[in-house]
């Protein structure tokens, strides 16, 4: 007796493509704009919550990451990219930096503390995860700032030709807005000012791009204007945000959902009777956002 295949589950919120991959879940399938994508330099993407932004950073880490080379057809091979990969698939290493998990504490030193923590420990499993380039020749200093240890690994890797790195940082602004949001204008201020630690290592990344060490930067976020203030030292990225081709690569399009809503109900044999008004009620809730051309289609977010 044949076994029927498992049925794909909907992940609701799930943001690691390797876990949705593995564990059967239901995917709309954007990476035909990773083939988009990869000739821009320094893009940023910015897209309110709940657009799958953490997920598609996700999906670059997975598809460029040199560790990654022998995963590429269990992760990708039913995909648009899988069928049509780009030159530099499973190249790089990868660092990838999520600032949403940065506090943004009581002192402009206790911020800048908790961001040199995430970040030299996030630099820290890439000597991990990469260890046989690195084979134990250099550590993180955990009592260095981030853009001290940046700088070490960049140099290490130009010295040695080793693969270039990709960087990710995914919403690059939340403990930022998270200030404004709390009325701690003193201390937005300070993280913006001439003396705040981000400005220095967002030059590293702009020197990294300049120097060869760094591929390429993806960065995601909500507001323009906070980069503007973060880095006023970063003036290489290009705002991809309200640029026509990329407007549908985040959110679902009318016809993604209905495809996809297609599948589910084939899948699970649901009785079409109830359709329309399944469709009415995601509407309302998901439905409606324009960036690009306010009378084009309205995308869904997630």
């Amino acid at each position: 007796m044949n076994q029927l295949p498992p049925k794909k589950r909907i992940l609701y919120g799930n943001a690691n493509y390797k876990e949705l991959v593995n564990e059967n879940g239901y995917f709309v399938d954007k990476t035909a704009y990773i083939k988009e994508l990869e000739p821009v330099k320094d893009p940023v993407f910015l897209r309110p919550r709940r657009f799958g932004k953490s997920l598609w950073c996700n999906i670059l880490e997975c598809y460029y990451d040199i560790n990654q080379k022998d995963s590429f057809d269990t992760l990708f091979g039913q995909t648009y990219i899988g069928k049509n990969p780009t030159p530099m698939k499973n190249a790089y290493f990868v660092l990838h930096l999520d600032f949403s998990v940065i506090e943004p504490d009581r002192s402009i030193k206790s911020i800048e503390n908790n961001f040199n923590q995430e970040c030299n420990l996030c630099m820290d499993m890439i000597l991990c995860l990469y260890k046989d380039w690195f084979q134990d020749k250099m550590i993180i200093d955990m009592n260095k700032s981030a853009t001290s240890n940046l700088n070490a690994i960049l140099y290490y890797i130009r010295k040695n030709k080793l693969p270039l790195l990709y960087v990710i940082i995914d919403e690059y602004d939340n403990f930022a807005n998270q200030l404004v949001i709390s009325d701690k204008t003193a201390l937005y201020d300070e993280l913006t000012g001439d003396d705040s630690f981000l400005k220095p290592f967002f030059k590293t990344l702009k020197k990294g791009r300049k120097d060869g060490s760094i591929a390429n930067v993806f960065i995601t976020g909500v507001l323009p204007i906070t980069l503007d203030d973060l880095a006023s030292g970063y003036n290489i990225a290009d705002f991809l945000t309200l640029h026509p081709k990329f407007e549908c690569m985040l959110g679902f399009t009318q016809t993604e959902v209905n495809q996809l809503l297609d599948v589910i109900y084939q899948d699970y044999d649901i009785d079409p009777v109830n359709r329309k008004e399944i469709e009415a009620v995601i509407k309302a809730h998901y439905n409606g956002y324009h960036f690009v051309e306010p009378l084009g289609e309205s995308l869904y977010n997630s």
